[in-house]
């Protein structure tokens, strides 16, 4: 367990190329290997299988005037010792042995052996030969000679006459394996060396394969390395074909984009704040630099004037904070995290308060009020913050004494007034942050009431638009569709 487990801590401190180099050759070697392996076995069953065609072609024993059997039993046990013995010593006869040259001998039921002349070599029987005397059939079995050479056995039950008294006798058929042995020896020798040389070959096209196929991630690798160390979001990489590694680019290349638009638009923002910040507090700077002076010159000014300064100072204290707390909602994360301040918010509730707060900004105008229950799952601060953005756009721009239309029907709030509206080339702007339209730049606000509008609605899961009446007539169209239902969900 310690030698896996160090081997396992060594295989992850090398690198992802020598990795997929290790496992490639190890994989091809693994392949090789039981190929070698299975084409061994599928050999020496082939060999084998023709030894015991052979076997089973050999010419039955005669006896009589065709073959001469000598005695049977110790004399025959010793005949058998000293033609193995003869056969040892003939290194000829050992090294070519014929083709095709079976060496037979018979066992009695007694358990005497006896020796056709004909056999040169003497087999080695088996305690196990005298179990097929008086069956059927054919069985094989691996055996030797007395001089200890591998031999394929036949055995099989045979009647035979021997001198004058006719029995049962286990007939065994040997033919020698020493040639098959050899040549599935060098077989051997030879698929290791193949194994070896394909194991060497693997590793090296293993090493070249993860080298070629790595080159994506080495690039992908150079490109990350340099946005960490020259913070240049926007690089992108080269994607190639459509495989994993075209995937990874190409998902790599739209998350540096992304952080490109996200660090513009933060750029962007904060040219913007500071832009927008710069009136107020440049008119509050002007203001108290006025009071100062007029304290060390001891000239005080009159109480109209200084009534109507530190009037003006509130009134861009106000959108001071206003503005603050615009930048704030528009600086959260344009998706809300799960779960966060979300729940089931009754959206007619929400317009009927956002009403009665309007109708205190704008005494003179009337509303008229169509709001059927509609409930929703969201924010309810942020969608309170929204629709009051709505009715406070609406106030601004309604003439003294106007209308203002707010309904509810289906999910769909609608906010109608009866102002100037909006040109058709400026509907495209609407919903930029801090834009305002040149005709309204006279107007209090700072530009992210709309943005607030929209970020919210998109956030609920909802559209919003902004655009002409419906009949054509004077005033501006804010609609907002947000998903729900009429009915308090369970």
């Amino acid at each position: 367990m310690k030698a896996v487990g160090r081997l396992t801590g060594w295989f992850r401190g090398r690198s992802l190329r020598s990795r997929l180099a290790v496992l490639t050759a190890a994989a091809v070697a693994v392949a090789i290997a039981l190929s070698a392996l299975a084409c061994w076995f599928l050999v020496r069953d082939r060999l084998y299988q023709q030894v015991r065609n052979n076997l089973r072609n050999a010419p039955p024993v005669l006896v009589g005037p065709q073959q001469r059997l000598i005695a049977c039993g110790d004399d025959a046990r010793t005949a058998l010792e000293r033609a193995a013995t003869a056969a040892a010593a003939d290194p000829e006869n050992r090294r070519n042995p014929q083709p095709n040259r079976w060496d037979v001998q018979l066992i009695a039921a007694d358990g005497s052996i006896c020796f056709p002349l004909s056999s040169e070599r003497a087999i080695k029987t088996s305690p196990s030969d005298l179990s097929v005397l008086g069956t059927h059939g054919t069985t094989f079995r691996d055996g030797e000679y007395l001089d200890g050479s591998p031999a394929m056995v036949r055995r099989s039950s045979v009647t035979l006459t021997v001198d004058g008294v006719t029995g049962q006798y286990v007939q065994l058929v040997a033919e020698g394996v020493s040639d098959v042995q050899d040549s599935l020896r060098e077989l051997a020798f030879i698929l290791i060396g193949v194994a070896a040389g394909g194991v060497v070959l693997a590793g090296v096209a293993g090493r070249i394969v993860a080298r070629s196929a790595l080159k994506p991630v080495d690039r992908l690798s150079d490109a990350v390395e340099h946005i960490a160390r020259t913070e240049e979001v926007g690089t992108t990489i080269p994607v190639h074909g459509k495989d994993e590694i075209a995937r990874l680019s190409t998902s790599f290349n739209s998350m540096s984009t992304a952080l490109l638009n996200s660090r513009e638009r933060q750029t962007r923002l904060i040219a913007d704040a500071g832009h927008e910040l710069r009136t107020p507090l440049t008119s509050l700077r002007t203001n108290v630099d006025l009071l100062i002076r007029s304290d060390e010159t001891g000239r005080p000014l009159p109480a109209d004037t200084r009534t109507r300064l530190l009037g003006n100072m509130k009134a861009q204290m106000q959108e001071l904070t206003l503005l603050i707390g615009d930048l704030l909602q528009l600086s959260r994360p344009d998706s809300p995290k799960p779960g966060q301040n979300l729940a089931v918010v009754a959206l007619h509730e929400i317009a009927g308060r956002a009403v009665e707060r309007a109708r205190l900004r704008g005494p003179g105008l009337v509303f008229n009020l169509a709001v059927h229950p509609w409930y929703v799952h969201g924010d309810a601060a942020a969608l309170e913050r929204a629709v009051i953005n709505l009715l406070d756009n609406a106030v601004k721009y309604s003439p003294p004494g106007g209308a203002v239309d707010v309904s509810l029907i289906d999910g769909r709030l609608t906010v109608r007034d009866h102002g100037p509206g909006i040109p058709q080339d400026e509907l495209q702007y609407v919903f930029d942050r801090f834009w305002r339209s040149p005709s309204s730049r006279q107007l209090p606000g700072s530009g992210l009431g709309l943005s607030i509008v929209a970020q919210t609605v998109r956030d609920t899961g909802g559209e919003v638009a902004l655009g002409p009446a419906a009949d054509g007539g004077p005033g501006a169209l804010a609609s907002v569709v947000l998903p729900g239902q009429p009915d308090r969900p369970e």
